[in-house]
This record gives C-alpha cells, sequence and structure tokens, in this order.
C-alpha cells in the first residue's frame, strides 16, 4: 500500500538517484507495477474510495427545496419525508441538512444616538489584588456617553449594589451632567428579572437612584449584549489599553491611575467612529444633558442583622463593634462602599469604616467602657465586701483611707491580696495593728505580717560557774604608790605652798 512517506522516498530515488523501477521496488519492496504507476505522478493522492448508495439520494434535491425555500428544520424535513416513503434515519438526514441549509449571519443595525440621550454601563473584571493579609477580586464598571463617547472607569472590590450605585454617581459628577437614560446589562444589581418579551424588573435602590438625578433606566434585552456595544467597546478598551502591562496594586493607586488614563489618554484620543475626540465632543451635547442634582444621592443599602452576644456585627468577613447594651439583638445594617452604619429602631447606634480586609476586628473604646467601668465598679464592691469581713476595725480602717485622700480601693485591692497569701486571721489582726497604731496604708500592713512572719533565733543559754574552787578567787592588792612619782602640775605645787 503506497503511503505518503514512501511516495517521497519512490520519488528521491527516481528523481535525483535516477534508479530504475526494478530497483526501487527491490529498495521499497513494493510490486514493479505499483512503482510504474506512481513514478507518472507528480504528488501523492489517495484513491477515492467508492462511493456507497444512500436512502436519502432520492430524497436529497427535495431536502434542498424544503430548507431552502421554506426554511423547515430536519425534524420538519424528516416528517414530510416519511409520508413520501424514506426510509432512512435522522442522523444521515440532520448532516445533510447541515452541509446544505445557507449560512445565517444575523445581522445588526448601526444604533445611533442624539446628544445626552444616553448613556451606557457595564462591568469588567481584572482578576484580584491583595488587600492586608487576603486577596479580593478587583472589578471595574466603565460608564460612556453614547452620542460623545466621553468614558469613565473606576475600579471596585465588589460588584455589590453599593459599589454599583456609588460609581455611577461618581460618573454622574465627572460628566458633570446626566443623561436622559442609562442602558445597563441584566445584572442583579440593577434588574431583579427580565422574562423574555416583558419588560425588566428594576431594583428599586436604583429606581430610586433614577428619580434622584433625572434619567430613565434601561435594559438590554435578553442575550442581546450587542445591545449596549459602546459600553461592551469600552470595557475591551480598558482591557487592552489600561490594565494591559499595567501592575495590579492597591484599590486607591489604581484608581488614580485610571483617572489619569482617563484624561490623559482616552478621553483626548480621536474616536475611530466620530474622528472627533470624546472631551471635545461632549460639549456638543452638554446642552442637552439634564443638570446635576447638587445633593449627593445615599447610595447605602440597607440589612437586617444579628449582632452577637460580644457586641459585635460581622460583614465581610470582618467583626465590628456595638453599644453593649444591643448585644444579641437584631439590628439594620446601611452599607456603602467606604463606611457601614448600624440602626436599632432607626437609631444611629454605630459608625465604622469599612474594611476590606478579612479577620479584622473594630472595636469603639466608647461601645464598651460603660460596661467595663460597671463591671469593674461590681468587682470592687465585692471584695470591699470581702474586706469589711476580715475584722471589726476594717471599717474604721477604711473610713480613714478615705479620709486621709488615699486611693482607697487600691490598699484595699492589695490588703485583699495579702489575705490570699496569709491566713485571713493574721492579717485581719495586722489591720488591727496598724489602726492601733494609726498606720492606714496597705505597706504598713504587709510590713508587720512581713516581720511576723520572720523565723526569730531562739536566744542561747546562760551558763553560770557553780564550782566553788572557781568563786574562790585570790586577787593581787593593788600598788598604790605608783601614784607618787607622778609629776605635779602648777595647779598642786600652789595648793602645797598655801
Amino acid at each position: 500500500m503506497m503511503t505518503p512517506e514512501l511516495f517521497c522516498r519512490l520519488r528521491v530515488y527516481h528523481d535525483h538517484d535516477h534508479l530504475s523501477v526494478g530497483q526501487i521496488a527491490h529498495l521499497l519492496h513494493l510490486n514493479k507495477k505499483t512503482v510504474a504507476k506512481w513514478v507518472k505522478r507528480d504528488r501523492f493522492a489517495r484513491r477515492a474510495r467508492a462511493k456507497r448508495p444512500s436512502k436519502l439520494d432520492a430524497y436529497k434535491p427535495q431536502v434542498v427545496r424544503l430548507i431552502g425555500e421554506q426554511g423547515l428544520t430536519a425534524v420538519q424535513v424528516l416528517q414530510r419525508l416519511k409520508t413520501q416513503g424514506y426510509a432512512g434515519g435522522y442522523t444521515i438526514l440532520k448532516e445533510f441538512v447541515g452541509a446544505v441549509r445557507p449560512p445565517r449571519h444575523p445581522a445588526f443595525l448601526t444604533l445611533a444616538y442624539g446628544p445626552g440621550e444616553c448613556a451606557q454601563a457595564d462591568w469588567g473584571d481584572a482578576g484580584a489584588i491583595t488587600v492586608g493579609s487576603t486577596r479580593r477580586r478587583l472589578s471595574f464598571l466603565v460608564v460612556v456617553l453614547c452620542y460623545s463617547r466621553l468614558m469613565y472607569v473606576e475600579f471596585t472590590l465588589s460588584q455589590a449594589l453599593e459599589h454599583f450605585l456609588g460609581a455611577l454617581q461618581r460618573a454622574f459628577v465627572y460628566f458633570k451632567a446626566v443623561p436622559h437614560s442609562v442602558l445597563v446589562d441584566n445584572m442583579k444589581t440593577a434588574v431583579l428579572s427580565h422574562p423574555v418579551g416583558l419588560p425588566a424588573v428594576f431594583n428599586p435602590r436604583f429606581l430610586e437612584m433614577a428619580g434622584h438625578f433625572g434619567f430613565q433606566p434601561k435594559a438590554c434585552g435578553v442575550r442581546q449584549p450587542q445591545a449596549k456595544g459602546r459600553v461592551e467597546n469600552g470595557v475591551g478598551y480598558v482591557k487592552k489599553n489600561l490594565l494591559n502591562g499595567l501592575e495590579l496594586c492597591g484599590l486607591s493607586a489604581m484608581n488614580l491611575a485610571a483617572r489619569n488614563w482617563l484624561d490623559a489618554v482616552a478621553n483626548v484620543r480621536v474616536h475611530r467612529e466620530t474622528q472627533q475626540t470624546p472631551i471635545a465632543r461632549v460639549e456638543q451635547e452638554r446642552a442637552a444633558l439634564l443638570p446635576l442634582n447638587p445633593t449627593p444621592f445615599d447610595t447605602g443599602v440597607l440589612r437586617p442583622i444579628r449582632a452577637t452576644h460580644q457586641c459585635r456585627v460581622v460583614v465581610d468577613a470582618n467583626r465590628y463593634s456595638i453599644p453593649y447594651e444591643h448585644a444579641s439583638r437584631l439590628l439594620t445594617l446601611k452599607l456603602s462602599d467606604e463606611h457601614l452604619w448600624l440602626y436599632d429602631n432607626q437609631k444611629l447606634i454605630a459608625e465604622h469604616v469599612r474594611c476590606y480586609d478579612r479577620g479584622q476586628d473594630f472595636e469603639n473604646p466608647d461601645h464598651v467602657r460603660e460596661l467595663l467601668r460597671q463591671r469593674q465598679g461590681a468587682r470592687d464592691h465585692a471584695l470591699l465586701r470581702r474586706f469589711l469581713a476580715l475584722s471589726p476595725k476594717a471599717e474604721d480602717f477604711y473610713r480613714e483611707l478615705e479620709n486621709r485622700h488615699l486611693n482607697a480601693r487600691h490598699h484595699v485591692r492589695q490588703i485583699m491580696a495579702l489575705a490570699e497569701i496569709y491566713p485571713p486571721d493574721k492579717v485581719a489582726q495586722a489591720l488591727e495593728d496598724a489602726h492601733n497604731m494609726a498606720c492606714y496604708r496597705a505597706e504598713y500592713i504587709a510590713n508587720i505580717l512581713s516581720m511576723r512572719e520572720r523565723p526569730q533565733s531562739e536566744p542561747a543559754a546562760l551558763h553560770l560557774t557553780h564550782h566553788q574552787d572557781l568563786l574562790d578567787l585570790e586577787l593581787p592588792e593593788p600598788d598604790l604608790s605608783i601614784y607618787d612619782n607622778t609629776p605635779k602640775t602648777e595647779g598642786d605645787a600652789a595648793n602645797e605652798m598655801q
């Protein structure tokens, strides 16, 4: 059997080595007739297989007519052919229909928008960045004015509703105006549901924002991304021109880079379709745009949350403190992209800066200060009761501590600490002795206890000599004549003359 490899060797032997047919047949272990046939060919070509007759052959012209004129499906064609005696299967018919059906390429109209008519908004994915000790998904929202192609982009750490509303509001501030309508994809943050053929059901908070700024919310048709081609191109442009080669860093640095890119590249380039820069073309539609509401829209999102018994609420794997009297209660959490607020029956009880790290604990000292004071007061009160029970003199001792402007509770704690070391009766006796000596400090009682606990050495016995012979001691008589030889003073001489 001839193969492409054998044919190449055959051509080399024949064209370059100039071998005969017999020599080539011997080297390739082929029949001479086979070699003689293949040396006459310039290229290798496999022998076409004989075409087997098909049960569909007689019906093929009719199939072509049915799918071309009436646009029937393969199942419908099969039903028609069976009524005419077709005995073949569905698979062969389906393959033939797929081969001969004219290709269908969807056609779209070029959407044209008037000045100020519409803006399109959509999310893009930028990977992930490090936030503290964890990794967070990095997204970006692109908003494009359809007429001028003026673009706004902002990076966020979530695609939640509060981030969408906040970024969209900052886009309006960047545009210094508001379009008459905002077209969004069927994102969950803006569209709750959109049944095919029915109007979209928008998120109530998105509708509130639309009423605040005066624009009309619109949603693309289901599975029709081409309806928002402006922003789709904008998302791709951000990925190719801004993010390509950009080192992902902190969120604030990413948004600073995005703002510089908007002002230096995206909005000052000559657009391919308009042949104008967006920053220049937007001036042509500024008069048609809605004025920006000077009052900011509250982009916070409300949801219920249960506080723990440790005076905490858990948000995005972080713990935030609340006043202790609201522990274990069902509260209302209000979330924005930068802050969070906690309410109990519409009363604001706590406010924190939102953190996007994980496993962090944020405590406001004011939330637990009163609880700590109450617990410390209870501990001090119990300690004072134990102190007063030490001795009948304990109350007088405590009164003297207060009268002398000392920190009475400090001394009480020290004295009760001594009662943990020494027997209580000894501490009571030391307290009474200190009171009798008017020594009103814990240090005096500690000194008394220390002195009394110190081991004292016993005095040695006095040794008396009782032997008679040792008591009969003989001492020599003193010689008083030695005083006669002492030199006389002038006073002694004067006395002798008198």
